[in-house]
């Protein structure tokens, strides 16, 4: 039994042969797929350069952050024992002031009963003090600052040592794809660069002969290669490194030699076009030729047809891992996004939580939506925020999957699911953002 009919067999396990797959069950499928096609192969690298990189290993606090108790606000540190319990509404407090603390060094001077510091937002707390007054709650008159007792509570306003990270805590894990605020606590380690997994490199080129490559004359029939650029531009944004192995003609011999260079050069591919079962899609013969293949009709709308398979490679025991993706470039879009994008970073070695789907955003819809039961569909949408209610989107009016324009005007998808029917308006329907994934 090859690779494929194996991981089908318990992935797709009673799934009816005649049937289209459900969205969940081509998840189920990948999941496996992916799961021993992650790169190991590691390097250490700037923090200027790990935007979106993935951690080959734990990173280990070797400091606690912040390294010392400080202050959360511009005021006045005292000692909170000072503070009257039960103090009635018209009750102050007045302390003497002994000196001022800066942030990036420790206040040396000596504290009397009663004595206060004027201090500085992250400047160290003295010791024996536990508790900052703001200071626009303060009165201060010379040497002495006057605030009333009800306005606080003892050890407000103060910031623990360690309290955002241990000495000798992982602050991130393996597996963590990095963000802005994830490079900001590797820095606030004091750690100039990271242990990361290499890009994963995916190899991608357009089939047709109806398809023009940008500079060729039109020509009666033909379209330009749209797909080629929408799937770099969502590569690129994941952190992949691509190849692009630009337009391949309808011809065999030249669709197998493209393959073999893609499997040769990248750890995955991915084609747009001639998977279906056409008379003139020869990309779906040489791909069963030259690999492992399944060939599906997905209950989705847009972006029906998808090829999944492993072609082998030179030199290695792991075979690229193709997804063959529809024509249309707005199924193009939806199918990497449902299928292709979670995959990807799976094999880029993040862990499963970092290479889930986004969180879907709740909203209401303006207007009807018509759908048919027995298959998830992805509608084209505008989500704005309306105050003190949910968003609320707006489906695009021509949800045709070769219509691109749509893709721009949108803000994200509307997902519908596999069992679910036609939405009034003012229901509420599951959104996938755009911000972030594409």
């Amino acid at each position: 039994m090859s690779r494929i009919a194996d991981i089908a067999s318990s992935a797709l396990a009673g799934h009816d042969d005649a049937a289209d797959l459900s969205v969940e069950a081509v998840h189920a499928f990948l999941s496996q797929l992916t799961a021993t096609a992650v790169v190991t192969q590691r390097e250490s690298i700037s923090l200027f350069d790990a935007l979106g990189r993935v951690l080959a290993e734990d990173v280990v606090s070797p400091v606690s952050v912040p390294p010392h108790d400080n202050s959360a606000m511009d005021g006045y540190a005292f000692d909170g024992a000072v503070l009257p319990d039960n103090a009635p509404i018209d009750a102050s407090v007045t302390l003497r002031v002994a000196g001022t603390a800066l942030a990036g060094a420790a206040w040396r001077g000596t504290l009397g009963p009663g004595d206060a510091v004027r201090i500085m937002t992250g400047a160290m707390m003295p010791a024996g003090l536990d508790t900052v007054i703001p200071q626009e709650f303060c009165k201060v008159d010379g040497d002495r600052v006057c605030f009333p007792a009800r306005v606080l509570r003892r050890g407000d306003n103060r910031r623990f040592a360690g309290e955002d990270l241990m000495k000798g805590q992982p602050a991130l894990r393996k597996g963590e794809r990095l963000s802005p605020a994830a490079l900001g606590m590797v820095a606030s380690l004091g750690l100039p660069g990271v242990p990361v997994l290499r890009r994963l490199r995916v190899a991608c080129f357009s089939t047709g002969d109806e398809i023009l490559s940008l500079g060729e004359a039109p020509r009666e029939g033909a379209v330009y290669d749209s797909n080629r650029y929408t799937v770099f531009g969502l590569l690129a944004r994941l952190g992949c490194e691509v190849v692009d192995l630009g337009l391949v003609r309808d011809d065999p011999a030249a669709l197998a030699a493209t393959l073999q260079r893609a499997a040769r050069e990248a750890d995955a591919i991915i084609t747009s076009g001639g998977v279906s079962a056409g008379a003139a899609d020869h990309t779906r013969d040489v791909m069963q030729k030259l690999g492992d293949m399944a060939f599906w009709r997905v209950a989705m709308r847009p972006g029906r047809p998808l090829a999944v398979g492993l072609i082998p490679r030179e030199a290695s025991s792991q075979p690229a891992v193709l997804f063959g993706l529809p024509g249309n470039p707005v199924a193009v879009m939806v199918t990497f996004l449902a299928f292709v994008r979670p995959a990807l970073l799976r094999m880029m070695g993040c862990h499963e939580a970092a290479a889930a789907p986004s969180p879907l955003l709740r909203a209401r819809t303006t207007g009807p939506i018509r759908k048919k039961p027995g298959r998830t569909e992805y509608q084209r949408g505008f989500v704005k925020t309306v105050p003190g209610a949910l968003p609320e989107i707006c489906v695009a009016a021509n949800q045709g999957s070769g219509v691109l324009s749509s893709m721009l005007e949108a803000n994200g998808l509307v997902v519908l699911r596999h069992d679910q029917g036609s939405v009034g308006p003012g229901e509420e329907v599951d959104v996938m953002m755009f911000d972030g994934n594409i």
